[in-house]
Parts: structure tokens; C-alpha cells; sequence
């Protein structure tokens, strides 16, 4: 990628994560990061090109930190934790009205974003639960796929509903709880007493 469009990416992302997407035109754009639309025009044909790019290198950036996760050989529940970390920073970057304007404005780039999300987020679930039936840390009975659909509808159906507020889904309190709740209906004997060992020292380790 062209150093200069990845700087445009960088920033841009900044602003739609901070005043939404609707709000922030083109000429905003170049207004806040000091360049010329001309420039902007050089990379990204219009704001719809801009917003699909935006939203792409958004999900490179997860599957990197991902990627990152897996080549540091955690065992399946360390790596789950590590990922959980990652989530939840996200989670405090998380703006509700970039998501309503990609939905309101962007219907079908939407979907398409959404289907990419769920299938990342379904194969890292699914290896995640196959690695820890391996490793003996996870029941060796429980339905890989199942879980991992299961696992895919729940974290969507955070973001569908206003039971919860923004605050309360990136709180530590929100995260133990979901943490704990999907451990313990997948862990084995031996991944229950690992767990609950090091439970204060995966704590420890959250900013």
C-alpha cells in the first residue's frame, strides 16, 4: 500500500471512530489532515471507495493483531485471553453511529463488511475450539461448529440492542463475565484448573 493512502486510512479511521461517517465529508477530511482533496482523489475515487477502504483496512489491522496472537503459540486459553484484550480495546474505539451510518448509508457495503467480519470471527472461534480439544483444555464432546456460530450470533446481538451501553460492553466487569461464561460452558476438567490458577494473572495483565 502506498504510504500516503495508508496515512489517509490511519486518520480517517480516527474520525469516523470519533463524529461518525455521515458527518465527516471529503472536504473534512482534508481540512483535519491538512492535504488537498485532489490528493484524497489520488487514492480513493469518493467517499463510498473511501469508507469500503476504510472498513478493509480496519479488518486487515484485527486479522494482523490476530495473526500476531497465534505465532506467540499460546495454549487455547491463554490465546482466548490475549484476543479478549485486543477486543476490548477495540470495544473503547467502538463509535455506534459509524456502524448506524454504514447501515443507513452504505446498505449493501454493509453486508458485505458483515460477512467478512463473521467469517474471520467464526475460523478464529473455530480453531480457538479445536486447538483447546487438543491441547485438553476444552471438552473433547463439544460441537466446534455450533459453538463457534453461537459464539458469532451472541457478539452480534451486542450491537443490535440497547440493553447494554457502550460503557458497560469495554468495562472489566462486562468482560469477566463474558469471558468466564463462554469457559465454562467449553472447558475439560484440566482447562477448569488451569483457568481458575492463572485467572489473577490474565487480570493482571489488562490496562
Amino acid at each position: 500500500m502506498d504510504p500516503k493512502a495508508r496515512y489517509i486510512l490511519e486518520q480517517v479511521v480516527r474520525l469516523y471512530h470519533r463524529y461518525g461517517i455521515k458527518s465527516v465529508t471529503m472536504d473534512e477530511v482534508a481540512k483535519q489532515l491538512g492535504i488537498s482533496k485532489k490528493t484524497i482523489y489520488d487514492f480513493f475515487s469518493d467517499k463510498e471507495d473511501l469508507v469500503k477502504q476504510v472498513l478493509m483496512f480496519e479488518h486487515e489491522l484485527r486479522c494482523g493483531f490476530l495473526s500476531a496472537i497465534e505465532e506467540k503459540k499460546f495454549n487455547a486459553i491463554e490465546e482466548l485471553f490475549e484476543v479478549y484484550k485486543v477486543i476490548n480495546v477495540m470495544l473503547k474505539e467502538y463509535n455506534a453511529s459509524m456502524e448506524y451510518d454504514i447501515r443507513k448509508y452504505y446498505p449493501a457495503l454493509f453486508l458485505k463488511i458483515r460477512e467478512v467480519r463473521r467469517r474471520q470471527m467464526y475460523e478464529s472461534v473455530y480453531s480457538n475450539l479445536n486447538q483447546g480439544k487438543k491441547e485438553g483444555l476444552y471438552r473433547k464432546e463439544l460441537n466446534s461448529k455450533i459453538i463457534a456460530k453461537l459464539h458469532v450470533f451472541r457478539t452480534e446481538g451486542f450491537f443490535d440492542t440497547d440493553i447494554f451501553t457502550l460503557e458497560e460492553l469495554s468495562s472489566m466487569k462486562m468482560f469477566h463475565e463474558i469471558f468466564v461464561y463462554h469457559l465454562n460452558g467449553i472447558l475439560s476438567h484440566d482447562g477448569r484448573v488451569f483457568f481458575e490458577s492463572n485467572f489473577d494473572k490474565f487480570k493482571a495483565t489488562l490496562s
